[in-house]
């Protein structure tokens, strides 16, 4: 289905041609068309997938078909990463509209957000404490807002964002179109849907326990203490061209990219203790190719949307299964390809093992040759064949790796 069969007004459809655009993605195909009828949608998308256009096309089409004054539209994120992100896609998608939009973050001054309101903004794409502190000292209000995403439910409930959430909503009018979005359709999330939309139609374009099909996952055992020491070899032996590792904690990635440094590695750093220039300069840096290293926490795992990310390096096993499908998802994204690493201690076993479950995958196992490991990992055994040859599960057993892992020199 090409988009101009979607019924978009002519000034977003000439947006999409000049984006070279021709077809939308399965989450646009299915959303788009419900939101542009005006009712309600609850979608559930694995990352990378389109959703941010997906609800970005329906309300620029409405504004567009319906005039009106103030802040219209109202996009509710997580975090600042991914209200950068959203704001640019509709900066895109709005080139040949009147429409301005606004950003309202923590880590920045609230004057300059005052002011981007003020100027005639209709779409505002907000992190909920920033928003409610704007709100608070009355600096603009959402009496006019018509159209509402929750973008990412599940992750704004995992950082503690409920009481927000209903606080805005509490001054948005109830007369209004909602979209929420979400990776997985948690019982949490449902509630969230049950106050929050109306009647909402329910869509779902892939299992959200599945990893995007372009991905090849592996598993590298190691102990804590040689991780680094790996992560520096396969720099050295593998083509990666632009890497995104993760880490657990925030020390823990100024600890990588300082050993980076050390190396010769020019590696940015991307977590809360950073100011919101620094977090900025870092994506900035890491998406125009000036550092092809970013080393970062699960605060970046649902708000990095670069292209062409090679790898995603799992320095730490994540906490939870749900946040191993948004690390990943960092890679491959708009269904391409791209590889994901993971250094397993052997005290991280048990979650990796987790993981496998969660995404039905039985990872397979890789040693580096010629590196010198403390403790030889026992040899790996060979990749599974999944269920579904050819598809997700195909790609994690190595469908584009060399015997061993990733492509060495």
């Amino acid at each position: 289905m090409p988009f101009q069969s979607l019924g978009l007004h002519p000034d977003l459809a000439r947006a999409v041609t000049a984006l070279g655009y021709k077809n939308p993605t399965p989450i646009q195909e299915k959303a788009v068309p419900i939101a542009l009828s005006g009712r309600d949608v609850l979608g559930c998308a694995q990352t990378g997938s389109g959703k941010t256009a997906a609800f970005a096309l329906p309300i620029l089409h409405h504004l567009l078909s319906k005039p009106g004054e103030g802040l219209r539209a109202l996009v509710l994120v997580p975090t600042r990463e991914l209200a950068v992100q959203v704001d640019r896609t509709f900066r895109d998608l709005a080139r040949f509209t009147p429409f301005k939009t606004a950003v309202v973050i923590g880590g920045v001054g609230h004057h300059g957000q005052v002011q981007d309101v003020r100027r005639g903004a209709q779409i505002l794409v907000a992190t909920p404490g920033r928003l409610l502190d704007h709100l608070d000292q009355r600096n603009f209000n959402l009496q006019h807002v018509e159209q509402l995403v929750l973008d990412e439910a599940d992750r704004m409930l995992d950082m503690g964002f409920l009481p927000d959430i209903k606080d805005v909503l509490r001054q948005v009018p109830a007369a209004r179109q909602t979209q929420l979005f979400s990776a997985t359709l948690h019982a949490e999330v449902e509630r969230i849907a049950a106050f929050a939309t109306r009647h909402p139609q329910r869509i779902e374009v892939a299992r959200p326990t599945t990893v995007a099909e372009g991905i090849s996952q592996i598993v590298y055992p190691v102990v804590q203490s040689q991780k680094t020491g790996l992560l520096l070899a396969l720099l050295k032996s593998t083509e990666m061209r632009s890497v995104l590792v993760f880490t657990r904690t925030k020390h823990g990635a100024d600890r990588v990219a300082g050993r980076l440094g050390e190396d010769g590695y020019r590696a940015g750093r991307l977590h809360s203790n950073r100011s919101q220039n620094q977090r900025q300069a870092a994506m900035e840096d890491f998406r125009h190719g000036r550092t092809k290293l970013l080393v970062a926490t699960d605060i970046a795992a649902r708000g990095i949307d670069v292209k062409n990310i090679s790898h995603v390096v799992n320095f730490d096993v994540p906490r939870a299964p749900e946040d191993y499908v948004h690390r990943v998802g960092r890679t491959a994204r708009a269904y391409g390809v791209g590889d994901a690493i993971m250094f397993v201690d052997p005290s991280e076993e048990s979650s990796v093992r987790a993981i496998e479950r969660f995404v039905d995958v039985v990872f397979p196992r890789a040693v580096l040759p010629g590196f010198q490991y403390n403790n030889p990992p026992r040899h790996p055994a060979p990749a599974p064949r999944g269920p579904s040859s050819g598809g997700p599960r195909g790609r994690s057993a190595g469908g584009r790796h060399r015997p061993g892992g990733p492509r060495h020199r």
